[in-house]
């Protein structure tokens, strides 16, 4: 128990979107189920089952995010349970249900995109207008009621949503900006070490094949103290743009050194990180040019053992990179799973 608080708390402040579904479904429940209690013993029989029904799909929903690591669906899941269930009971108890569509605008934000808690709002909010003009008195007691009531919750909801939507779009550029390289649009070191230990842990678990190609711009230095660091940032950026645009989609490219770069390739043999660092090689010679001419690369590259850290695998790598450059540059070692071991 002692170890299995600090792993859960981490868990929660890596995810941000986890964290808000168990604390809006902590919230939740604790909120509703004094209430599904006391309309049992009043004989309210609907609403009582109504928060029932809520609390459970609440737990549920918190317990398959944690589960399964997905807080996509149970977030469209709980949106829609809540919006239903408020909108039953405020039908059922009048205006004394209507108090429950306030904090519902805040938690459907919370739970799902803006966009679709605008949309949940409307629903919710034209369920209750509609009823209300269909069977007069049974949700608000006068016209101007209804009027008011609505004019707030819309007021409230896109107050709302330009938030929510204000807040995501921070949050999109901060996690974005922890994770890319700020000159070539490339991932940065951080997230090719986590992605390296992603593709160890798929490897040991379902056997999936993986290979890792390092690149490094050769005589690099020279461009800079010739033409300048502009010049030479100007190379990288035509670098990374190239490599990708001659790779997989499936393939992750990341900078982890000033002119080294990694591209990782899921599902590839030793003749698939063959045949893709000849490829590359023949990309670059051809097309990447500098203020001074043509510019190459030097390649190495390892096919992923069974039970090898994510270190080791990228060390051999790095190593026939080394063993590339000092055979002349411009030219690429790749290394199989049952070749050799380095001396």
């Amino acid at each position: 128990m002692s170890k299995l608080i600090p792993q859960l708390l981490k868990r929660l402040r890596q995810d941000f979107q986890l964290s808000i579904i168990t604390l809006m479904g902590l919230f939740g429940i604790l909120a509703i189920s004094p209430y599904a209690l006391y309309r049992l013993e009043e004989g309210n029989y609907l609403v009582s089952l109504a928060d029932t029904v809520i609390v459970l799909s609440t737990i549920l929903a918190v317990l398959y995010a944690w589960r399964s690591g997905d807080t996509v669906k149970p977030g469209v899941f709980l949106s829609a349970v809540f919006s239903t269930g408020a909108t039953l009971i405020a039908i059922n108890l009048g205006v004394n249900g209507l108090f429950w569509i306030y904090p519902l605008i805040l938690f459907n934000f919370f739970m799902v995109s803006p966009g679709k808690a605008m949309i949940a709002m409307l629903l919710v909010l034209t369920a209750l207008v509609g009823h209300a003009l269909l069977v007069p008195g049974t949700v608000f007691e006068s016209n101007y009621q209804m009027v008011s009531f609505l004019v707030t919750g819309l007021m409230a909801s896109v107050l709302t949503y330009i938030f929510a939507f204000r807040t995501r779009s921070q949050r999109d550029q901060l996690q974005l900006l922890a994770s890319q390289d700020p000159l070539t649009g490339a991932r940065n070191r951080r997230e090719m070490n986590k992605e390296l230990r992603i593709a160890v842990s798929t490897h040991r678990r379902h056997g999936n094949s993986y290979g890792v190609l390092v690149m490094d711009l050769d005589h690099f230095k020279q461009i800079n103290d010739r033409f300048g660091h502009p010049a030479g940032d100007q190379v990288l950026v035509d670098f990374v743009e190239l490599i990708q645009q001659s790779s997989r989609q499936e393939n992750r490219l990341f900078r982890f050194g000033g002119e080294e770069f990694l591209l990782l390739l899921p599902n590839t043999d030793e003749a698939g990180l063959r045949a893709a660092a000849a490829h590359l090689q023949d990309q670059v010679r051809a097309r990447l040019r500098g203020p001074g001419g043509p510019v190459t690369m030097s390649v190495g590259g390892a096919i992923l053992r069974d039970g090898e850290p994510w270190d080791g695998w990228l060390q051999r790598a790095d190593q026939y990179l080394y063993r590339a450059k000092h055979a002349g540059r411009n030219l690429s070692i790749v290394e199989a799973e049952a070749s050799f071991p380095l001396a």
